[in-house]
């Protein structure tokens, strides 16, 4: 199956995203963010007990959902970044959390096109390819449609590692 993947090693090089997306209803014309936003609360976020992030969110826009991971109520929050400054490891960056979103659909519509966010990608960190999940090669499968190249935070293996 054909899936959008995204490298976040490569995608952090950008200091200003300069993907586009073709999506019509996209404001600003950058559905990368919420793709980046997405992959980095499931594989990179620590997941802590505490969570400074949810709890410094006086708008509530933050929560842990049942699996763990982050979720960010778009029409609840500000973009006061307050969560990017109580993260204690960076991971919340702030330009995940802009005012105006967009939502990546994965250009599922598009058949034989390539997307523009791949034609724009000026270091090639976003492809349309068959991939599978490859936990060995930092592959990493989030949902049906996307994937995602990148070192995993694991408390378990941090745990391993200091054991």
């Amino acid at each position: 199956m054909r899936r959008l993947f995204i490298d976040l090693e490569i995608c952090q090089r950008c200091k200003e995203c300069q993907v586009f997306c073709q999506y019509f209803y996209h404001p600003q014309n950058n559905g990368i963010t919420s793709l980046r936003e997405y992959a980095t609360f499931a594989l990179l976020c620590r997941h802590c007990e505490d969570a400074p992030c949810v709890n410094s969110c006086y708008r509530c826009a933050l929560e842990r959902s049942l699996d763990g991971h982050l979720k960010r109520y778009k029409m609840l929050c500000t973009s006061c970044k307050s969560c990017t400054t109580a993260c204690p490891f960076g991971v919340i960056l702030g330009d995940f959390i802009p005012y105006l979103d967009s939502r990546c659909d994965f250009c599922l519509s598009l058949t034989d096109e390539i997307p523009k966010c791949i034609k724009s990608c000026p270091y090639k960190a976003v492809e349309l390819k068959e991939v599978k999940e490859d936990p060995q090669n930092d592959i990493y499968l989030i949902g049906e449609n996307l994937a995602v190249h990148t070192k995993k935070w694991s408390r378990q293996e941090i745990q391993l590692k200091q054991g």
